[in-house]
């Protein structure tokens, strides 16, 4: 198994013949945190508060970190504190260019060449996620994506997000494996079962608040990594035809 597939191994790296579901977040996860996509969403999330709340740019940005942080997504927390309406919200912040969306064959040999049901997971809208992966060319690839609304407005990383994808799929997480950027959207996934893949980038991409920043390669690194994650990976297209390979 080599550095380029695995990225960083925390676990031996293994066989992956009981996995029959494989579960992928969408943002910077299926495609690269360095194309900068989510940067576009961040920045109208921005504006959204802005507008919703009547405050100046930095006093929204201060409260856009700090729902995100407390609540999971900033939707979350404007729906809890403010009333706003959701799909007012999803349908302003995903309103984005995607041609900075990179073509990715090798990831789409990989996808395709998968035993099993595919799944996209995501925080964001459903509609966002068939956008993202119609233009990059994987739509076709997925049994179907999990959107915010599907789980009720519950965000990752709270359990009930989760039990909701796992009850509507009929997904067995003792049989299946979750990609995530987030090392915290991990934690639950790991407590029920799925075998658990950071999909790392050393691009700060976030310019969160430090409790809700991607962990860095060092922090994965150090007394052999969070107990959650099994595997670290840089290059998620090497890793699902390594994975490919076991089964």
């Amino acid at each position: 198994m080599t550095a380029k597939a695995a990225g960083v191994r925390i676990a031996p790296f293994g066989k992956f013949d009981h996995v029959t579901d494989w579960v992928f977040d969408l943002d910077n996860t299926l495609y690269p945190a360095e194309c900068d996509l989510f940067a576009e969403i961040d920045t109208r999330m921005t504006a959204f508060v802005s507008q919703a709340l009547g405050l100046g740019p930095a006093e929204a940005r201060r409260v856009q970190k700090h729902y995100y942080a407390t609540y999971g997504t900033t939707l979350s927390g404007l729906m809890q504190n403010n009333r706003i309406e959701p799909a007012d919200f999803l349908h302003y912040v995903h309103d984005i260019d995607l041609s900075p969306l990179p073509d990715l064959p090798d990831l789409r040999a990989a996808l395709g060449a998968l035993p099993g049901r595919k799944f996209v997971y995501t925080n964001g809208s459903r509609r966002h996620a068939e956008q993202v992966t119609e233009k990059m060319g994987l739509s076709h690839l997925f049994h179907d994506s999990f959107g915010i609304e599907d789980a009720e407005y519950t965000p990752k990383p709270k359990q009930g997000s989760y039990d909701k994808f796992c009850a509507l799929h009929g997904v067995d997480p003792k049989g299946a494996i979750f990609f995530e950027d987030l090392a915290r959207n991990l934690l639950p996934a790991k407590d029920m079962g799925f075998t658990t893949v950071l999909v790392h980038s050393e691009k700060d991409w976030s310019h969160e608040p430090i409790e809700a920043r991607p962990a860095t390669l060092e922090d994965l690194l150090r007394d052999d990594g969070p107990d959650h994650i099994d595997y670290v990976t840089g290059d998620l297209a090497a890793f699902l035809e390594a994975a490919r390979g076991t089964l």
